[in-house]
């Protein structure tokens, strides 16, 4: 059996999903990254390894997210793109005539704008955590409320308030004067659900034109109170479509096999032992012009295997043998 795997890291989650030859979705792995990739790497392609059909061969790997270089690095993956790309494939292989992504994940967010099947404009914030899950997730810590019941709780809000959503700080002050005032929980999850639409609207979406059908992915997607937020302010029906978690790794994946086999080629995959290799990460300030870049730098057994992370290929063109 063909297989394509698709890899996804970011600041805050690692997604791994293996695809067959059909592009149905054989398993997926879902991990927090906790400051870890490469380690986060290795244990995600442990369990797709446990978890792989009998037989199933690894045709092609590619990965995604912001992480993408490193985790590319580590597996010696045929592809390396960027998250617009992955998560505008991975959205049209559920709901083909998709015009509008919305895709908020734990640090940043962004919105693809697509038409007849292309991707024509996209806006991404990764700069104000007030748009992002992190913003719920640390609101939600304040009020004593479990994360994974944020959702269902803000569903039962009669008359939200409204909260100042535009930065973390002053949502979390009149989120505390709110709450001195005496208004229910209910209502101020709900108003933070709100607030971070408004937010996304009103910055990352800003000047772009949003028209149905209208798909939300990412990990925020599990709140159906946000679901319910924007479905409110476009007044458009929002899909949430299946594994919206992992929907990077699984657009990455698709564009993995539509490469590898329009190619002919074969993987560069350096198959599952990576995963009890010894990698180093670090890092180091180049001097060769006044920008003064940061340089990441991946070592195995002390040999470097990359670098990057400056603003010109300096570094990336250096022999590392």
């Amino acid at each position: 059996m063909k297989t394509y795997l698709g890899i996804d890291v970011g600041s805050l989650t690692t997604k791994l999903a293996l695809l067959d030859q059909d592009n149905r979705l054989l398993t997926a792995v879902y991990l927090r990254t906790q400051g870890k990739p490469v380690a986060m790497i290795q244990e995600g392609l442990e369990q797709i390894r446990d978890q792989m059909p009998y037989g199933a061969d690894i045709c092609g790997v590619a990965t995604t997210g912001s992480a993408r270089y490193l985790a590319g690095v580590v597996t010696d993956a045929d592809l390396v793109k960027n998250e617009i790309t992955s998560q505008a494939f991975g959205a049209i292989h559920y709901v083909p005539d998709a015009q509008t992504v919305i895709e908020i994940g734990g640090q940043d967010s962004k919105i693809i704008i697509i038409r007849d099947g292309v991707v024509i404009d996209f806006g991404m914030n990764t700069v104000c955590a007030a748009g992002t899950g992190s913003f719920l997730d640390h609101q939600a810590s304040r009020l004593n409320i479990n994360i994974e019941d944020f959702g269902q709780q803000a569903l039962q809000s009669k008359t939200p308030v409204r909260i100042a959503g535009r930065c973390t700080v002053f949502a979390e002050s009149d989120m505390i004067h709110k709450q001195q005032m005496g208004h229910k929980t209910d209502d101020i999850l709900y108003g933070l659900c709100q607030a971070l639409v408004r937010n996304f609207i009103n910055n990352v979406a800003l000047g772009k034109e949003i028209l149905p059908p209208v798909v939300f992915q990412g990990g925020v997607a599990f709140n159906a109170g946000i679901v319910k937020a924007f479905e409110e302010s476009l007044s458009t029906q929002v899909i949430v479509p299946p594994h919206h978690e992992v929907l990077g790794a699984i657009g990455v994946a698709l564009v993995a096999r539509e490469e590898i086999e329009a190619s002919g080629n074969m993987t560069k995959f350096r198959g599952f032992s990576i995963s009890q290799a010894n990698y180093h990460t670090s890092s180091f300030e180049c001097k060769a012009c006044p920008n003064v870049c940061e340089i990441a730098q991946l070592s195995l057994d002390g040999k470097v295997l990359a670098r990057w992370g400056g603003r010109c290929d300096l570094w990336e063109r250096a022999s590392t043998g």
